[in-house]
């Protein structure tokens, strides 16, 4: 029989899954997925979490809650940092002891930690060492990795080319030959907080419906990114935070998009930067509405579906009377 390695479809899932997923298949486990967040799974991880979490740390508790009678591993890596003097951010890094701490009876975690901050040198190290889980054999290891990294990379440009992953499954949002598109929005946020359908409110398929072209920050090449976030009088040591502020700016500065929606949870402190900063480029340059969500587990669809229908009102009252006027002022 087959060991069962679980993933939390939470945090880090939307960016790296296909990778893990590739991986320990291949070393021939079985990865069980737990089910797309619901009101169960949220409740559980509020349940079980201290208070002063954020919403994507409680939510992924529950997940943890979802799979622990399922399987024999559950995958909760220590991720420090994957780009070199760069950080992710702390919820991450201490991730494995929190969930330790607040779930009982929970079977072993795959918690080995990765951290590139100084370099990569210890790449091939850390990659054994999330196999010796499921075998001792470094060749075959290292063979699941290169085949996992060819995955990914498919992964990664089918998100170039607007497949998004909404709650693990590709959703083509690849409008922009729509002859009948309203506008074209971009949405920013972490990863986490925009795919899981559940805490985003739908969002992506409330949009679509509405015939909005979308836009997000996996859409755009990595060195753009990093352009326009290197343009910061200091450097954004928080990776996720540089990929969002450096995205934020580039929709802002090119103006290819009518407005910007930005998806952030209650008690991030990286969004409580990121957002303000974002916020206050888009009124300098004068041009980009911006409409700034934010979830918890105490937000109601109606209020969020209220603002989305408000904001869109608005871009298409602005193309119609003030010929893109200024958003602020």
């Amino acid at each position: 029989m087959a060991i069962k390695v679980g993933i939390p479809r939470g945090l880090w899932f939307y960016d790296y899954y296909p990778l893990w997923k590739t991986f320990y298949e291949y070393l021939g486990a079985e990865v069980v997925l737990s089910r797309p967040t619901n009101k169960q799974i949220l409740d559980m991880g509020v349940k079980n979490t201290v208070d002063e979490a954020c919403l994507p740390v409680k939510v992924f508790h529950g997940h943890v809650i979802d799979l622990k009678d399922k399987v024999d591993y559950i995958f909760v890596p220590k991720i420090m940092s994957v780009y070199e003097k760069e950080y992710i951010c702390p919820k991450f890094c201490g991730l494995p002891e929190m969930v330790f701490h607040s779930i009982k009876d929970l079977p072993q975690l795959i918690d080995v930690e990765i951290n590139f901050n100084k370099s990569r040198k210890n790449l091939e190290e850390t990659i054994y060492k999330f196999g010796y889980y499921i075998t001792r054999d470094k060749e075959k290891i290292k063979k699941a990795y290169e085949k996992a990294l060819e995955n990914y990379s498919n992964y990664k440009m089918k998100l170039r080319n607007g497949y998004l992953p909404i709650d693990g499954k590709f959703v083509d949002f690849n409008n922009k030959l729509d002859k009948n598109i309203r506008s074209r929005i971009a949405i920013v946020g972490h990863t986490y907080n925009m795919y899981d359908s559940y805490t985003s409110m739908n969002l992506f398929n409330k949009l679509k419906k509405d015939k909005v072209d979308i836009t997000v920050p996996e859409m755009i090449d990595f060195e753009i990114i990093n352009k326009y976030a290197n343009e910061l009088e200091k450097k954004m040591f928080w990776s996720f935070g540089r990929k969002l502020l450096g995205s934020s700016m580039y929709f802002a500065q090119v103006q290819n998009v009518d407005g910007i929606i930005y998806i952030s949870s209650f008690g991030c402190g990286i969004d409580s930067i990121i957002q303000d900063l974002f916020e206050r480029n888009a009124r300098k340059q004068g041009k980009i509405p911006f409409l700034l969500l934010t979830i918890d587990e105490h937000s109601g669809e109606a209020g969020i579906n209220t603002r989305i229908e408000a904001f869109l009102d608005m871009i298409e009252w602005r193309k119609r009377n003030e010929g893109n006027l200024s958003a602020h002022g």
